[in-house]
């Protein structure tokens, strides 16, 4: 029981220390924000930030125009080699007849010469 009342005790004592100290603290940081040399300090860093907010605005609008053009040669380059490329499979692919049968002397490399042979489990292929 008395160490139940030590501890009640103990509590509040620290409650009212810590309260006290918050509220010393707390009339610290209101005189020290109220200082004119804090304002003072405070507007100055708020002056540069502004600059800082114009320059870096004024150097981006300055550059936005060209690295969008960048994008759009480079995005124009990717499209020619892409429809370059897709011109040449075509035309290979036209060339060599995609898709027919093996019409050369020689024989298909599966030995079928050109037959061609239905896939496993499908109708007239072996049983899969």
């Amino acid at each position: 029981m008395a160490f139940i009342a030590g501890l009640g005790v103990g509590f509040v004592l620290g409650t009212r220390a810590g309260r006290e100290r918050y509220e010393q603290m707390r009339k610290m940081t209101r005189k020290a924000a109220d200082s004119p040399a804090v304002q003072q300090a405070a507007g100055a860093i708020q002056a540069q930030a502004a600059g800082l907010v114009k320059t870096t605005k004024g150097k981006l609008a300055d550059q936005v125009p060209k690295i969008a053009d960048s994008a759009r040669s480079k995005a124009g380059s990717a499209r020619s080699k892409a429809g370059s490329a897709r011109s040449k499979v075509g035309s290979t692919l036209h060339d060599h007849g995609a898709g027919a049968r093996n019409t050369h002397a020689r024989p298909a490399s599966d030995g079928n010469s050109g037959r061609r042979t239905p896939a496993p489990g499908s109708p007239g292929g072996t049983p899969g």
